[in-house]
C-alpha cells in the first residue's frame, strides 16, 4: 500500500510511525516549518522523515497547491492528514485512488474545527478523543472510519489530554490499518448536526474575566496553560500568566467573595469569580518570562 501523507505535530509523528510499523510505503510526506515565533513543543515530522530517509516537502499554503501533479504523478493508495494546517484542495484530495482520510482530535462530530482539545476543555467536558474520517473540502465533515474516546480529568491540562489524544489516534491507525491495507475503509455517518464547528484560538482569547463562575476560570486555565500560550490577568499593572489554579479549598475566611478580582491572604493568590466563588492561583508569572 503507497500513502502520501501530510502531517505535523506529535499525532503526525506518531501516526506515520505506525503507518511504517504496519508496512505502508510512505512516497512523500509534506509537513510545515517550524515557525519561530511559537513555542515548538512538540515532535518533529521532518526529523522524522530525515532519519527514515522519507521524502518530505515543507510548502506554504500557496507553493502546496502547485504539487498537484506531483502527487498525481505518485498516485497514491491513500492521503492521510494528520495535524497538517493548511487546507488541502479538493483536488489533491482526489488524488488518493482509494480515499483521503484525516485524524482529528475530538469525539466527531464534536468540536470540528481548530484547537479541539482546547475547546473540549474550556467547555468543561469530561472526554473527547481521535476520530479518523473521509476528508471532503468541508471541514471535518466525512464519514468517520475510526474513533477512540479518552477521558478529561477536572484538573487535566490541554498538553496532559492532547497526550491521551494523541496515543488514541496511533490505537485508532492501529485498529483501522488491517481492513484499510485490503482496500476497505469503514465508514459511519459523521452527523454535523449533533455537533458544533469551532475556529483558531488566539493569545488574547486567554484574557480571565473574573466576573465569570469559578468553574469557567479554571476551565479556561487549563485550557490554554503553557506550553500554549495561557490565561492572563492583570496585576499591580502588570500582565501574569495564570498557570495553574485549583478549585479546591479550604480557602480562607477572610476572602471578601463579593469582589471579583485578584486577593492575596497569607501568601496565598486567589482570583474571586463572578459567582462568588474563589480560585486559588497556583503558579503564575508575569507575562514577559517564557515560564
Amino acid at each position: 500500500m503507497h500513502a502520501v501523507v501530510f502531517a505535523y505535530h506529535d499525532v503526525g509523528v506518531n501516526c506515520l510511525n505506525a503507518l511504517l510499523e504496519a508496512g505502508v510505503t510512505i512516497d512523500l510526506v509534506l509537513t510545515h516549518q517550524d515557525d519561530p515565533k511559537e513555542n515548538v513543543w512538540f515532535g518533529s515530522v521532518a526529523k522524522l522523515c530525515e532519519e527514515k530517509r522519507i521524502p518530505y516537502l515543507t510548502p506554504s499554503a500557496t507553493e502546496l497547491q502547485t504539487l498537484t501533479p506531483k502527487i498525481q504523478a505518485i498516485s497514491p493508495d491513500y492521503i492521510f492528514s494528520f495535524y497538517y494546517r493548511h487546507m488541502i484542495s479538493g483536488e489533491i484530495l482526489s488524488c488518493a485512488k482509494i480515499a483521503a482520510l484525516n485524524m482529528h482530535g475530538s469525539l466527531l462530530p464534536k468540536y470540528r474545527g481548530r484547537a479541539p482539545v482546547n475547546w473540549a476543555i474550556l467547555h468543561g467536558e469530561i472526554q473527547t478523543g481521535a476520530s479518523l474520517h473521509v476528508m471532503e473540502t468541508k471541514p471535518d465533515a466525512g464519514d468517520i472510519v475510526g474513533q477512540i474516546a479518552v477521558s478529561i480529568g477536572p484538573d487535566e491540562t490541554a498538553t496532559d489530554v492532547f497526550g491521551k489524544v494523541s496515543k488514541a489516534a496511533v490505537e485508532v491507525m492501529k485498529q483501522v490499518l488491517p481492513a484499510l491495507i485490503q482496500g476497505k475503509v469503514p465508514r459511519k455517518p459523521n452527523e454535523l448536526a449533533k455537533g458544533s464547528y469551532f475556529g483558531g484560538r488566539k493569545p488574547a482569547d486567554g484574557r480571565i474575566d473574573w466576573g465569570k463562575t469559578a468553574q469557567q476560570v479554571h476551565d479556561l486555565v487549563r485550557a490554554v496553560a503553557p506550553p500554549y500560550p495561557g490565561a492572563f490577568t492583570q496585576w499591580q499593572g502588570q500582565d501574569q500568566i495564570v498557570a495553574k489554579t485549583t478549585l479546591k479549598g479550604p480557602f480562607p475566611s477572610q476572602l471578601n467573595l463579593g469582589a471579583p478580582g485578584i486577593q492575596v491572604v497569607d501568601n496565598r493568590v486567589f482570583g474571586i469569580c463572578g459567582n462568588q466563588q474563589a480560585v486559588e492561583i497556583l503558579h503564575w508569572f508575569p507575562a514577559k518570562q517564557n515560564n
